[in-house]
């Protein structure tokens, strides 16, 4: 953003008013359709639906742009190696990135939001929404326009004026959505409950349930419970500063991961250690054995073209059958490159840094006596290629080097004399 516009935005969400102001106006709504209005439930469930929905769409936006990377494992196929690349793509005029950790975990996040909107959705406009009478559909399309403009301005002054997506990934920017729709959810399952065993007959279905039968204090007492978890998403930050200062875990503490990459620098003389081409090769051969959803994948082409193979059409068979093995082929080919073939490791004086050759960025930097132990391994791989791993165990991570022809460059990083428990080293050297 131009500076001025951001100057500006920044002085508008100093402290907590943009947000107050939002959360204020979200829950004076549904007082004022149901006091003055004479909303029944049908139409405060319609309106906390679409709000729901309202703040799905926006988190979404807010995790495309956060500013910290996403946590995945790192064993998960392709998307745990790429993860690990801190990298993104910069929009112009601004500091604001869409980091390459996002992308992956948006399209996870996407349909888990839809299928929650639909959960909750079903339970409260599915159950009540036949009782939303034509007075009352005005009146709740012009408080879910309020809404989207009340949480589109606190996303714009909050998250980045104020520059809020530089303290939050995309994970951590979905966290408030689930927190409504579970209060949205626990409200509306009170309130069919507690109507349905009041006004129904056994044999009665829940979709005859009469809208017009939840009475006056029990819709107050449902914007009531709603308020209040937004409250709590008001305060959270105090919730996690209480979380920070006492021994309790109570979940509320949780600082994503820094965005920059680890530092690369090195001292003089700098030596580059590569996995050799027939590693490389190997590797992608044998990473399905480690994944066994690469195996489902071929079972899934596998017993496709077995039907097909069955009905007589062998040219359809055939293709499946053969991309029951290049397909899966391919993704660990992609998932081993990731992880060890696009990687170099380059040793220093003071510290042994694995640089991504993809990108051009540091993945992880490791100083002598960070390390915990020292092993140098021989699979059965190592051993019919003539290579050795290396195993660096830290406190509280592990890193392997599979595959390399000579690793001495890395070990002589480190002060302390590696370990070999399969044996001496190989023949000849």
């Amino acid at each position: 953003m131009p500076s001025s516009l951001t100057d500006r935005l920044r002085a508008l969400g100093r402290g907590r008013r943009p947000r107050a102001l939002s959360v204020a106006a979200a829950n004076l709504l549904p007082l004022v359709g149901v006091v003055a209005l004479g909303w029944n439930a049908a139409a405060l469930m319609t309106l906390y639906w679409f709000e729901l929905g309202i703040a799905s769409g926006w988190a979404l936006v807010r995790g495309l742009f956060a500013g910290r990377p996403s946590e995945v494992e790192r064993e998960v196929l392709i998307s745990g190696p790429l993860a690990q690349r801190r990298v993104g793509l910069s929009l112009p005029l601004t500091d604001v990135q869409v980091r390459l950790s996002s992308l992956l975990v948006l399209p996870i996040a996407a349909p888990i939001l839809v299928v929650v909107w639909a959960v909750v959705g079903t339970l409260t406009v599915g159950v009540v929404g036949g009782g939303l009478g034509a007075e009352a559909i005005d009146t709740v399309t012009l408080a879910v326009l309020a809404v989207f403009v009340g949480e589109g301005a606190t996303t714009l002054v909050e998250y980045f004026g104020r520059g809020e997506y530089r303290d939050h990934s995309a994970q951590t920017a979905f966290t408030g959505v689930f927190a409504r729709g579970a209060a949205i959810f626990f409200g509306a399952l009170f309130t069919v409950t507690v109507v349905a065993a009041g006004t129904l007959e056994d044999d009665t279905p829940i979709s005859a349930l009469d809208a017009d039968a939840v009475g006056l204090p029990l819709l107050l007492g449902i914007v009531a419970v709603k308020a209040a978890f937004d409250l709590g998403g008001l305060y959270g930050d105090r919730l996690a500063a209480f979380d920070e200062s006492s021994s309790l875990d109570l979940g509320f503490s949780y600082d994503p991961p820094e965005p920059e990459p680890a530092d690369g620098s090195l001292a003089e003389p700098v030596e580059t250690v590569r996995q050799p081409r027939r590693a490389r090769v190997a590797g992608a051969l044998t990473t399905p054995l480690g994944h066994p959803g690469l195996w489902y994948i071929a079972g899934a082409f596998g017993f496709v073209g077995l039907l097909f193979a069955i009905g007589g059409n062998w040219p359809t068979a055939g293709t499946l059958g053969a991309l029951a093995v290049a397909v899966p082929l391919a993704l660990a080919a992609l998932d081993h490159e990731l992880r060890h073939g696009l990687v170099e490791y380059r040793a220093g004086d003071d510290a042994l840094v694995a640089r991504d050759r993809l990108f051009g960025v540091a993945l992880w930097r490791v100083e002598p006596w960070d390390e915990t132990d020292l092993r140098v391994e021989r699979s059965g791989l190592d051993r019919r290629l003539g290579t050795e791993t290396v195993a660096i165990e830290l406190r509280d991570d592990e890193y392997r080097i599979p595959g390399l022809d000579d690793p001495e460059p890395i070990l002589d990083v480190f002060d302390r004399r590696a370990d070999r428990p399969d044996g001496p080293e190989r023949s000849g050297d």
